[in-house]
């Protein structure tokens, strides 16, 4: 990985994860999948992270062959994005399948110039833990990793801590993304990587919990030494939209003075976003519309086009547009309609359609 983006990914980076943008025939929509990662970097976000869930799994089905051209869009992008404003952008690619496929496509993030591997154990329960463990280990041979806890209902498994303790054992673990959207095995996480043998971040995926566990101090003793674990940054689908204020907020937590005391309104803040969460990820029908949420958003500001989803079955769930409606009237303060706004002005004037 560059030292600038190791450095950055160490203090801690706020990383969305990035939707595909498609038009009514859904096809890859090249002109608003830029326009898209541009409004990510200028609301403030520290890099992206392509080709994971929010992304959509399908890009790599061979009849829709998009994995590479995605990747391939998007780092070009964040390059340029870069060039011009000397900004470092942390460049994060998801990598799925079997060892075979894991690695496969490691080696295509790597010689496109990704800084790091998110990978996914998704699908992967016929799989023993050995097996991931070495899954692990050869795909940190081909670039540094992320280490990735996925939620059960999405696709996910529950592992062990003994599990966690032998990836932070291997050396191209950079990150650990605990995103199990469950409080016990978010603690495994921590009491792993507080013990591993090299420095490893603590990032949240776990999008019902966001400011929590930004604010959260782990410690653990072992009858010899306490070690204290913190949650440096966050990957998350959440951030895909309402993203420059998100932005200020994550900002403001990461300002808090070490041992300050946490202010009353971020508590009450971390439950609303919470709730917010819980109408753009569908929670109240198991998630099925998570995908088809965040698109609906950014549709409503502008920044897509549609909720299309590759899988025409991937679709806003019963009551989940009524839902987000709900949230964009409770919680003004979270959402920024008036950024977006300004930005597709600012962006369509310098990157005027061509049709």
């Amino acid at each position: 990985m560059r030292k600038p983006a190791n450095d950055l990914l160490m203090r801690g980076a706020f990383i969305p994860a990035m939707p595909l943008a498609l038009n009514a025939d859904r096809e890859f929509n090249e002109y608003v999948q830029r326009r898209l990662i541009r409004y990510y970097l200028e609301s403030g976000a520290d890099g992206l992270a392509v080709g994971v869930h929010t992304t959509q799994f399908a890009i790599r089905d061979p009849k829709i062959n998009l994995f590479e051209r995605v990747l391939k869009l998007s780092i070009d992008e964040m390059r340029a994005y870069s060039i011009e404003t000397g900004r470092t952008v942390l460049a994060v690619a998801g990598v799925c399948g079997e060892t075979e496929q894991a690695v496969r496509e490691a080696r295509t993030a790597a010689s496109l110039g990704y800084d790091l591997a998110l990978l996914s154990p998704g699908g992967l329960g016929h799989l023993s833990e050995d097996e991931m463990v070495e899954r692990t280990r050869q795909v940190a041979s081909v670039m540094d990793v992320m280490g990735f806890y996925l939620q059960i209902a999405v696709g996910g498994r529950a592992f062990s801590f003994d599990y966690w303790k032998r990836v932070c054992d291997i050396a191209g673990v950079k990150a650990i993304k605990c995103a199990a959207f469950d409080r016990y095995r978010t603690v495994d996480v921590a009491r792993a990587i507080a013990f591993a043998p090299h420095e490893i971040a603590l990032y949240t995926g776990n999008d019902d919990s966001i400011v929590t566990d930004l604010l959260t101090k782990y410690r653990f003793t072992d009858g010899r030494e306490t070690k204290t674990v913190s949650t440096r940054g966050g990957l998350l689908g959440h951030w895909c939209a309402w993203t420059s204020a998100a932005v200020r907020l994550f900002q403001r937590i990461k300002a808090l003075p070490e041992g300050a005391s946490v202010p009353q309104d971020l508590l009450s803040l971390a439950a609303a976003v919470t709730d917010v969460n819980g109408a753009f990820f569908d929670a109240h029908n198991g998630f099925g519309g998570c995908i088809a949420g965040m698109h609906e958003v950014l549709r409503r500001q502008g920044l897509m086009d549609g909720v299309w989803c590759l899988d025409p079955k991937e679709a806003l769930g019963p009551g989940q547009a009524e839902e987000i409606t709900r949230v964009y009237r409770m919680y003004p303060e979270l959402s920024d309609d008036a950024f977006a706004k300004a930005f597709l002005e600012k962006y369509s004037a310098a990157h005027p359609l061509k049709r």
